[in-house]
């Protein structure tokens, strides 16, 4: 594959984007930081819309998308290219049918990766989840960050100098959540203290009210109550993991589904299981139940408060 053969996205917000002044806040200092040359790194727990926000961001700024994904797996290879190439002829004798020649010839060419594309064309990078990886992959972008100088090995396409300047439209753009703790490593202070990092809370209610009801379909009545229920499970800090954004969508989309089966309302049972399975789920650990009582007790309450007078 050649370099100018690598598929980039080019990002576009959905419909169901909301912008509210919350969100454009964010986004439009992101963009300075990024503009003044420095990359930029979300940090945040699972459904604060890290991601979504990155991708936002990357719109906004005009240029192609390359992605990478944090894994333990990823190496600077991975990251950079390699060399690859190999290549087996097979010919048959034409006079003796029973004669299989073969032959084998190593071609070797040199592949570049999502990194090296991005910074030699311009590209935004965007690295999610970027602590999964070991630091020692992610050693390659000290010298991108602060130097503006990616470091090469002499055997790409006849490279001579061991070294390709970053173009000046490079961006950077990291994800992470601070509170993951399975394949999760500690990233170098080197690589910290190059980059911006923001560190994503969860949103003011006119965001997530607007999020829930784009999302779901909901009225805003009804997403309005939904995204009460989940603020007051959140602020009683009765569970192992923030409630967030996704617990309310989660929610708002079950509704939705059943229809007029369910009301929003303290006399309909099902609601409140529905309430109960989600939120239990999102805010303990798999396989955890130290938390499931208090999280329904809290959530039974807040049901009372924001939906006794009322259906849907």
């Amino acid at each position: 594959m050649e370099a100018q053969e690598m598929v980039a996205l080019q990002p576009r917000a959905g419909k169901e984007f909301v912008e509210t002044p919350f969100v454009k806040g964010i986004v439009t200092r992101v963009l300075h930081y990024l503009k003044a040359g420095f990359p930029v790194h979300f940090r945040g727990i699972s459904g604060t819309g890290k991601t979504t926000l990155a991708l936002r961001v990357a719109e906004l700024l005009g240029r192609p998308v390359l992605m990478v994904h944090g894994d333990e797996q990823l190496t600077t290879i991975d990251l950079v290219g390699a060399e690859t190439g190999y290549h087996v002829k097979k010919l048959r004798d034409n006079f003796i049918s029973s004669v299989l020649k073969i032959e084998e010839e190593t071609s070797k060419r040199w592949v570049d990766n999502r990194l090296t594309v991005a910074v030699e064309k311009g590209y935004t990078l965007i690295y999610d989840e970027f602590t999964r990886s070991r630091p020692e992959a992610n050693n390659i972008l000290l010298s991108v960050l602060q130097e503006g100088i990616l470091d090469l090995p002499l055997n790409r396409d006849g490279e001579q100098t061991g070294y390709l300047k970053v173009h000046p439209e490079f961006r950077a753009i990291f994800t992470s959540n601070p509170e993951e703790y399975a394949g999760v490593h500690r990233s170098q202070d080197a690589l910290r203290d190059r980059m911006v990092t923001l560190d994503l809370e969860p949103l003011d209610e006119e965001t997530e009210c607007a999020i829930t009801r784009n999302k779901s379909g909901l009225p805003r009545e009804a997403a309005t109550k939904i995204v009460k229920i989940v603020r007051h499970l959140r602020k009683h800090g009765q569970y192992e993991f923030a409630p967030t954004i996704r617990g309310c969508i989660m929610i708002a989309k079950t509704v939705n589904e059943y229809g007029k089966e369910v009301r929003l309302d303290t006399s309909d049972p099902l609601f409140s299981k529905i309430c109960f399975d989600i939120l239990t789920s999102e805010t303990s650990r798999i396989g955890s139940k130290t938390t499931s009582t208090k999280v329904r007790e809290v959530v039974k309450k807040a049901i009372e408060s924001y939906c006794g007078n009322g259906n849907r």
